[in-house]
């Protein structure tokens, strides 16, 4: 109770500090390394690339596409398995086919208009309020003030939606006793409204490891 205490004070804290960041002054840091999307769908693709999305996001792209929940996300594979064993696991990822997201074809992003925050901000994230970049060609390209500004202004929103979701997780996530893994055909997901029991044969290619 004590260690979950304290991560919750750290993340109302850390949510704190975010709100105060300066968006001019991240607009600038943005703008020094530079990016520009050349919609190469290489974020799209591989088995190492793997969004995440929150639930209000899923319910959106749902609304957009009438796909059901488990159709536009899945759980992550890593997690823990209880001693009934029921495989427990964080949070979603938006559905991937064939190693790529579901959501990509040779035309590009269906959901582009409403893509996660994750994608909006790609290749960029917020590491303690300090700027960081994934591998992307389109880095180095020269970016606006107006362009650079919008993209910080995303950029902060994802981060204090990731830490919002983090403290709504822990404060309604119940512990459990851990086990070895086992044939239950049960996935529980752990997200910011609570727990979720998944049938196994919903999971496509989900190995029991």
């Amino acid at each position: 109770m004590i260690e979950k205490k304290t991560r919750l004070d750290e993340l109302f804290q850390e949510l704190e500090r975010t709100k105060e960041i300066s968006i001019k002054d991240l607009a600038f840091k943005v703008r020094q390394i530079g990016f520009h999307c050349l919609r190469c769908g290489d974020c799209c693709v591989g088995n190492d690339n793997s969004v995440v999305v929150f639930p209000s996001e899923i319910s959106h792209i749902m609304h957009v596409t009438g796909d059901c929940w488990l159709e536009t996300a899945e759980p992550p594979r890593e997690g823990e398995w209880d001693r009934e064993g029921n495989f427990h696991t964080l949070e979603w990822r938006l559905k991937k086919k064939n190693s790529s997201c579901n959501y990509f074809t040779s035309q590009g992003c269906m959901i582009y208009k409403v893509r996660p925050l994750l994608c909006r901000t790609y290749p960029f994230y917020l590491d303690r309020n300090i700027l960081g970049f994934s591998e992307c060609r389109g880095l180095g390209e020269k970016i606006g003030i107006e362009d650079s500004e919008s993209l910080a202004r995303l950029l902060v929103e994802r981060t204090i939606k990731e830490i919002e979701e983090s403290i709504a997780l822990i404060e309604k996530f119940d512990d459990f006793d851990r086990g070895a893994p086992s044939n239950k055909r049960t996935c529980i997901v752990h997200d910011s409204r609570g727990e979720h029991k998944i049938e196994w044969n919903f999971l496509t290619d989900f190995e029991n490891d």
